[in-house]
């Protein structure tokens, strides 16, 4: 099949999603009010509450949340056949992702803009609240340690990219006064900001920076870690303004101009897609695929960790309600986009069907690597770009997606910290500076207790991410299902996928449980089964809340 008319056809499936099911969804569903006094103007701060153009919230949201996750689990998940992929990012988008995106944004907004972790008590139930911030603190360590270790990977493996990575939180710096202080019009400093950031592309392969071997006695993997906490601890203070929303806002144009890169090569080159539609040939120990595509594809289908930034920093900058669609709904489909690239990436950018092969010879293999080599071929065919550029190019959207979603996963591990000080009346750490030093301390803790002096430690933990995840985003649809039976709203656009995702979490866990048991891995069994018995603990607060507000609404009509 020629990679066309997957482009055409996923693109064309999440167009009309947007057009016709957000609006839907948005109008009949959450019924955004355009005259809500959002939290933005209500709390006005200058440092986490700022109302902001639904333009450059959208790039903040959508670059926190995408990460490199939407590129490694397709890149991954294809070793079951790019169908399975496919059919599950396109409808993953339109019918999960959009919704609880924007669902997120708007509970949140309802309930000044606490996160949904804090609204769950409020809502659900003081026992799922518990539960519910365990739950996230696991996410949020599981993605800001093993994200500073693909980030620290791929500055290795592409030194071409450190100019770049590091040289666009620069431009970001400068552009955020510029938008801020409203000394040029956005339009103006959009321009600016990316001949910037791909002027530092162009520069990125002729001054490649490598650290050394060791630094004072560390590897280079260790030192890059222990910078990139340094450097995200310092982003978790800053005010909005100033970093994360410019260098979010800047990356999501990069990421939109990358697109338009790889389809328009695509188009041209109209290269053949030569791994198989549907892989009967999984290599030996290749995990079933219902339901572990499920868990694998997670940023890209639908994914926990946006609620938490939907509730945690998008809502405390939402200028006015009705944005939420823009921002979450269309957030979802950018990353959604930024998926479907992937799977034509890992799929036609191999010149035959052995060199696929040659790539996917055991579950877990292709990921970032896979996603920059392919995408890089398809640049050289269809373009005609220069391979190291294209190599850059691919390597630094990689790097500067896990980098703000670092900057955005440590502020919300930071919130957390906060959270848990005003619950349990511990008053030093409802503050900032001290919240931020236990959010660090906690991920090096990982990183470098379970990995040793490598500092990889966080990837000891990985393989429970996706159905982690994927229990928070069960989690996170709870509550928006709970406010919309509260309310007398239909609910079935967020309890049907509210039910999917707690038997394809529970299904994975059951299956992931007996290989961890198997292997005689009692530090992830253990861990699994924790997950287990919190997914299956969510299930029955879900059946009893809901129904018991089903009741009250139907003792009220009578």
């Amino acid at each position: 099949m020629n990679a066309i008319l997957l482009m055409l056809l996923g693109l064309g499936g999440m167009f009309l999603g947007y057009v016709f099911y957000s609006k839907f969804v948005a109008e009949k569903i959450y019924k955004l009010d355009p005259n809500f006094r959002t939290p933005a103007h209500e709390f006005e701060d200058g440092v986490d509450f700022v109302p902001t153009n639904k333009y450059v919230l959208w790039g903040h949201h959508f670059t926190s949340v995408a990460g490199a996750a939407p590129i490694i689990g397709p890149a991954i998940a294809v070793i079951w056949g790019w169908v399975p992929a496919f059919l599950w990012v396109i409808f993953g988008t339109i019918f999960f992702a959009g919704v609880h995106d924007a669902g997120a944004i708007w509970a949140s907004n309802r309930n000044r803009a606490r996160s949904i972790g804090a609204l769950t008590g409020d809502v659900v139930g003081r026992r799922s609240q518990s539960l519910f911030m365990i739950v996230i603190f696991l996410v949020l360590l599981m993605v800001n340690a093993v994200f500073a270790t693909a980030i620290s990977g791929l500055l290795i493996n592409f030194p071409s990219s450190v100019v770049p990575v590091w040289g666009a939180i620069f431009v970001a710096l400068i552009i955020g006064q510029f938008i801020f202080r409203k000394w040029l019009n956005l339009g103006t400093v959009s321009v600016l900001g990316v001949i910037a950031l791909y002027a530092l592309i162009v520069v990125g392969p002729e001054a490649p920076l490598a650290l050394p071997e060791t630094v004072m006695g560390l590897s280079d993997n260790a030192t890059w870690i222990i910078i990139l906490f340094l450097y995200a601890a310092i982003a978790s203070l800053l005010p909005v303004w100033m970093l994360l929303q410019p260098r979010d806002y800047i990356n999501g144009l990069q990421l939109f101009i990358g697109l338009i890169l790889i389809y328009g090569a695509v188009l041209i080159s109209g290269p053949e897609l030569v791994a198989p539609a549907f892989n009967t040939a999984t290599p030996e120990g290749t995990p079933s695929l219902v339901p572990l595509l499920f868990v694998t594809i997670a940023c890209g289908a639908i994914s926990g960790f946006h609620g938490l930034v939907a509730s945690g920093t998008t809502s405390k900058q939402l200028d006015k309600e009705t944005d939420a669609r823009f921002v979450g709904y269309f957030g979802a489909i950018g990353e959604g986009s930024l998926s479907l690239a992937t799977i034509i990436a890992v799929t036609a950018g191999f010149a035959t069907l052995a060199d696929w092969q040659a790539v996917y010879h055991s579950f877990g293999q292709g990921g970032v690597t896979a996603f920059v080599s392919g995408g890089a071929r398809i640049l050289q065919e269809g373009l005609g770009f220069n391979v190291g550029i294209a190599e850059t190019l691919l390597t630094v959207m990689a790097v500067l997606f896990a980098g703000t979603t670092m900057d955005t996963g440590l502020r919300l591990q930071r919130y957390i910290f906060q959270e848990w000080g005003s619950i349990y009346n511990i008053k030093w750490m409802e503050k900032a500076a001290p919240a931020t030093l236990l959010a660090v301390g906690s991920c090096l803790l990982l990183a470098f207790g379970a990995g040793g002096a490598d500092g990889s430690g966080g990837l000891a933990i990985w393989p429970l991410f996706g159905t982690t995840n994927q229990l928070l985003a069960g989690l996170t649809l709870l509550v928006v299902t709970t406010m919309l039976v509260k309310l007398k709203r239909p609910m079935y656009v967020t309890l049907l996928p509210l039910l999917f995702l707690l038997v394809m979490t529970i299904f994975a866990l059951l299956i992931q449980l007996k290989g961890f048991y198997d292997a005689s891995d009692w530090f992830l069994f253990s861990l699994d089964l924790l997950v287990l018995i919190a997914a299956i603990w969510i299930a029955l607060e879900a059946a009893s809340t809901l129904t018991r507000l089903r009741k009250e609404n139907a003792n009220s009509r009578d």
